[in-house]
């Protein structure tokens, strides 16, 4: 009896380990996983000096803008939206669909980017704040512009995905790649969540 017959297709046209995780997928946990202990260290040393900050330093409720930040969020989270439709669309094989989903989350991502350059902007230029004229400006653009790095990389790879889409080459057997990516940028989201979490609000928690 063949796979179909015994509903077991496999939709994601790529061979699994022995957990029955594909191998893509798992290799996309493996990097997530190593990613979000770099975060880690990166968040716990942005903590221990704002917990303990060396004397001098400017309290960080008189430079951060809790309302740029909080609409920089939320069409971050918008776009994790977008892309759980774009898996979907693919693994039901509707292009179209996909292609719309990509669109949309490709412009939220560029929308928090900009967000997040007219911020350090800001920073440098009105509140002189830069990564080296104190501990909390070194923690905040080591921090928040790795993660800004992690959200480029996904537009590009999203833009990339999008193109692709339009050769002809990508359809619901493909859905793994887009799944993958999908992985990737649910993960970004996260992190931000906790960075938003760390070092925006925790000066009213």
């Amino acid at each position: 009896m063949s796979s179909v017959a015994s509903g077991a297709i496999d939709h994601h046209h790529d061979s699994t380990t022995s957990t029955g995780i594909s191998n893509k997928k798992l290799l996309m946990w493996i990097f997530l996983a190593s990613d979000c202990m770099f975060f880690g260290c990166l968040i716990s040393t942005h903590l221990i000096y704002r917990l303990h900050p060396p004397v001098g330093t400017p309290p960080a409720s008189s430079i951060f803008s809790i309302e740029l930040t909080s609409f920089s969020t939320f069409i971050l989270l918008m776009s994790s939206l977008m892309m759980a439709l774009a898996v979907n669309a693919i693994q039901k094989g509707n292009l179209k669909s996909m292609r719309a989903s990509l669109v949309l989350t490709i412009i939220c991502g560029l929308i928090f980017l900009g967000c997040q350059v007219f911020e350090f902007s800001e920073f440098v230029h009105v509140k002189h704040l830069t990564i080296s004229n104190s501990i909390l400006g070194t923690t905040f653009f080591t921090l928040t512009g790795t993660h800004g790095i992690h959200v480029l990389i996904g537009v590009i790879w999203l833009t990339t995905m999008l193109i692709y889409s339009y050769t002809g080459r990508l359809s619901e057997k493909d859905a793994i790649d887009v799944e993958s990516m999908g992985l990737y940028w649910h993960f970004v989201d996260i992190v931000w969540i906790v960075i938003f979490t760390v070092v925006y609000l925790l000066e009213y928690i």
